[in-house]
């Protein structure tokens, strides 16, 4: 592991494996950088070196007092600035977002590779206030409490799933995200729908999306693909229920590195 100082002075974790060129992992919601290890492991495989990385308040990385997109942003840029001067970025789902987000802000980065991202287009957004209902419940000592309200009205996950996943062991180890909610919660309340910096971003981009997912993510991937006419489209049908397939995932984007 090592660490990158962003440009706000909080630290970001890192770790890479592999030799090749440089990709970065922007890992979605509720994940830190281990729950992207098979997916690094088979960039590596395919002759790419992975950068994966904690998100800010999950993991190893620090954080800020107050929640800004904006930041997470710069906390990209950082990591790329960190990995070399050439660097792909892999984003999945809230990721994906955000690392369009970042490109749009001028973040410099070879390619984009977009999985699944939850872009609304202003349909059926979220409460308003449901970032700070998330941070009064953080500021509570609550965070397990966020992370459920975060999958019911975030998400929009059934009750009788977020109850079955908060009995089993897996919540604990997901609990201490409540504060990350908050973040993903911004950035894709700010980005809704992609602004024209987004859309009109200067490198190759590349959208993926799986055989079997969400309805709302099939409907965000064909609306991103339509807003960006010289984006490519790629469906990977090894990808189910809105979780990357590493070797098929891996496939799809040393095609186009190496």
């Amino acid at each position: 592991m090592e660490i990158v100082t962003s440009a706000d002075g909080t630290p970001i974790a890192t770790r890479t494996i592999g030799a090749g060129p440089t990709v970065v992992i922007v890992g979605g919601a509720l994940s830190t950088a281990r729950d992207a290890g098979a997916l690094a492991q088979a960039f590596a495989d395919a002759g790419l070196r992975a950068v994966t990385y904690d998100r800010r308040a999950r993991g190893d990385s620090g954080d800020a007092t107050v929640a800004d997109p904006s930041r997470e942003a710069e906390d990209l840029a950082a990591v790329i600035s960190a990995s070399g001067s050439d660097a792909a970025v892999v984003g999945h789902s809230s990721g994906a977002v955000l690392a369009l987000y970042a490109a749009g802000e001028g973040v410099s980065m070879t390619r984009l590779f977009l999985s699944e991202p939850p872009f609304r287009f202003g349909v059926d957004d979220p409460a308003s206030d449901l970032a700070d209902r998330l941070q009064a419940l953080v500021d509570d000592g609550r965070p397990g409490d966020a992370v459920v309200l975060f999958q019911r009205e975030g998400v929009g996950l059934p009750d009788a799933f977020i109850e079955q996943f908060r009995a089993s062991p897996a919540f604990e180890q997901v609990a201490p995200l409540g504060r990350s909610t908050v973040y993903d919660t911004l950035v894709t309340k700010r980005v809704s729908t992609p602004t024209a910096a987004m859309l009109r971003v200067r490198m190759s981009v590349t959208i993926l999306r799986g055989s079997e997912t969400m309805p709302i993510l099939v409907a965000a991937a064909s609306r991103l693909a339509a807003a960006m006419p010289d984006a490519e489209f790629v469906e990977v049908p090894e990808s189910i229920g809105h979780r990357m397939d590493p070797e098929a995932t891996a496939r799809v984007v040393a095609d186009r590195l190496i």
